[in-house]
């Protein structure tokens, strides 16, 4: 039986901050890599044989944080830029919320959860399924179809094309869905057929990129 654990990365410094980060590569806060160390604890019954990333440092680091506390550091991993976020354009580094001022919660919203729209100069979740999907097929499943644990730190965004896939979920439901940080998505299956899938709820992490508490989603966090 071979199992799949999708993870997207610990918070990051513009998570916090509510910016839009897409490729830039701003580092995990203190509080990011501490939530990694605390969901590390939640995958120790895996032996992963191997594991992917993307090129973006917060992935990369939450997956070296994961590997260290589970004293599986000496496997084989790749990186790859086809699994970087989602590329945001014009709107990276900038406020989501003043942002939402500027031109309107509903457009910042068709940006950020339509299927096909695009931010300008960005890609639209659709780009970024073409470009996550066929990397996935090629490159990662086929170890998982074979039998073996393979572990994926990414982004929320590079990760929905994934979930997607297997849930079949549809390309709205798609873009609209929120992915938790440090969160793991684990997918079994029987040869390429899956058999089980669960979210593994994490006790005591960040899981919403922009906010620490309710507080500062209620105060215009978006």
């Amino acid at each position: 039986m071979g199992t799949l654990v999708l993870i997207r990365h610990g918070q990051s410094q513009w998570n916090l901050e509510n910016r839009f980060t897409g490729w830039s590569d701003v580092p995990l806060t203190e509080r990011g890599c501490k939530d990694a160390t605390i969901a590390a604890k939640s995958l120790k019954k895996f032996r992963f044989d191997r594991a992917f990333t993307s090129r973006l440092q917060r992935a990369s680091v939450t997956l070296e944080i994961l590997l260290c506390e589970l004293k599986q550091a000496g496997i084989p991993i790749m990186a790859d830029s086809a699994l970087n976020e989602r590329h945001y354009g014009d709107l990276q580094g900038l406020n989501k919320a003043e942002t939402a001022e500027k031109y309107g919660k509903d457009k910042v919203q068709l940006w950020r959860r339509s299927w096909s729209t695009r931010p300008p100069n960005g890609e639209s979740h659709e780009d970024c399924d073409d470009r996550v999907r066929p990397f996935f097929l090629q490159y990662i499943f086929p170890y998982v179809a074979k039998g073996e644990t393979v572990l994926v730190s990414a982004s929320g965004n590079s990760m929905r094309p994934i979930i997607n896939y297997f849930e079949h979920l549809g390309p709205e439901k798609t873009a609209a869905m929120e992915v938790g940080l440090c969160t793991p998505y684990v997918y079994e299956f029987e040869g390429d057929k899956m058999v089980r899938h669960e979210v593994i709820e994490v006790p005591g992490i960040v899981t919403m990129g922009a906010s620490i508490t309710e507080k500062k989603v209620a105060e215009g966090r978006i």
